[in-house]
């Protein structure tokens, strides 16, 4: 997130589980091992943050971006299939689709893409710019079911850019607590890069021929 701030985007950081009393403890046992809040349902604080978002005047809603790690890319994923038509679709009481309309971007890190993941099962019904990186040792965002996800995207007229890395799952998350994950201080640097420029490209208004600065650019969220 600070990459993306650096690149003059407002970034904001959304916590699923704090609001519920969860710890990350509690969230690491059994959010992301698929027992509690799965993809669909959690895809319901998505929509519940950019209700909030389109509240905030230092925020340009009609340029957007959503970022998701590994749980919350399963989440964004599951949410790009809802047809946000129905009282309680996505545990949300009346939901609106209208607040997507300014997401132009999505960022997937190593989403979970496998049984239960919606996005295995539906088109999508919304076709932002993705990008998705998956490492090819990936044991928990299986690649060859992220490709096939990917796919079905861009079947729905998404335009996605994908880079699988020699990487474990949270190859970017320094100090993680599974041992089956390794951190590579690397691919982390590459891959915050790769998303900086991602978003930056696709929420920040060209360059005024006057040279004006890119941190002035702002408006645009994530």
């Amino acid at each position: 997130m600070a990459a993306i701030a650096a690149a003059g985007v407002a970034a904001i950081c959304v916590d699923s589980f704090a609001a519920r009393g969860w710890s990350r403890t509690r969230a690491l046992a059994t959010v992301c091992t698929g027992v509690e809040l799965p993809g669909h349902q959690r895809a319901g604080d998505i929509l519940a943050s950019l209700w909030g978002v389109a509240r905030m005047e230092a925020i340009d809603s009609g340029r957007l971006a959503l970022a998701g790690w590994s749980h919350g890319g399963w989440s964004i994923m599951d949410l790009m299939t809802m047809a946000l038509e129905r009282p309680g679709e996505a545990r949300i009481a009346d939901p609106d689709s209208a607040l997507l309309r300014g997401v132009k971007a999505l960022v997937l890190a190593y989403p979970y893409c496998g049984p239960g993941a919606l996005t295995q099962l539906r088109a999508w019904r919304r076709a932002p710019d993705v990008l998705a990186f998956v490492g090819e040792r990936d044991l928990v965002a299986h690649p060859a079911l992220c490709r096939r996800a990917f796919r079905i995207a861009e079947r729905g007229g998404a335009r996605v850019e994908s880079w699988y890395p020699d990487a474990t799952h949270a190859f970017d998350e320094d100090g993680n607590a599974f041992s089956a994950f390794r951190f590579d201080a690397a691919l982390a640097a590459e891959a915050g890069g790769r998303v900086a420029r991602f978003v930056a490209a696709r929420l920040n208004p060209p360059s005024p021929s006057w040279g004006g600065q890119i941190a002035k650019r702002s408006g645009g969220g994530v």
